[in-house]
């Protein structure tokens, strides 16, 4: 009892995400966009690969501003695709500018990127209760709707795992083990979470 999550063990840049970032409901523009980002650059690698490059993408993509960022042109993606701070896939570059557009076209339509994505949860996080990491899953009702929907709006790299991915990390799912300290942390955290516009 009272061990963090097992997978974070791997690396102390892993614990600190961990122990500060991961779980954490968050309803804060730039964050949900930076973690877009990230999310959709892991897809076929680990995360940590993707975390130990987070300042390279920090830098690279304009500081995670979708305004600036929808502004990348060919040269822009030529000058990225030879930047090794980051994951040099050409589609994944692509699609991070596409992701940026229509990230701020949801905010258009919505309001906030946060309130739709928060409107799949009735702006409450869910508490789950798993044991093992085995217990854990790889998707969700939820992960399969939005990423159904965000695929069809435009959105790249964004299937329903890697959606669950994001769902976990952004604490919309407290998936901390019971076992795990920031259990009880964040589901306090989701507890007394009240989005911005209610």
């Amino acid at each position: 009892m009272n061990e963090p999550c097992p997978w974070c063990l791997a690396s102390p840049n892993y614990v600190k995400y961990h122990d500060e970032e991961w779980g954490i409901p968050s309803d804060d523009e730039q964050i949900l966009f930076e973690f877009l980002v990230l999310e959709s650059a892991q897809a076929g690698l680990s995360w940590l690969t993707i975390l130990n490059k987070r300042e390279g993408y920090r830098k690279a993509f304009a500081n995670f501003d979708p305004h600036k960022i929808i502004k990348f042109d060919d040269a822009s993606i030529a000058s990225l695709i030879n930047t090794p701070e980051i994951i040099r896939n050409r589609l994944k570059i692509k699609s991070t500018i596409t992701n940026a557009k229509h990230f701020l076209e949801i905010q258009k339509e919505y309001g906030s990127f946060a309130r739709y994505m928060w409107s799949y949860f009735d702006n409450k996080p869910i508490q789950n209760n798993w044991k093992t990491l085995a217990d854990v899953p790889a998707t969700s009702y939820q992960s399969d709707l939005i990423s159904k929907d965000m695929k069809k709006i435009g959105f790249k790299f964004f299937g329903s795992t890697i959606c669950y991915a994001y769902l976990q990390a952004l604490g919309f799912v407290n998936d901390h083990l019971i076992s795990c300290p920031r259990h009880k942390t964040c589901a306090e955290l989701g507890k007394n979470f009240l989005p911005h516009w209610l």
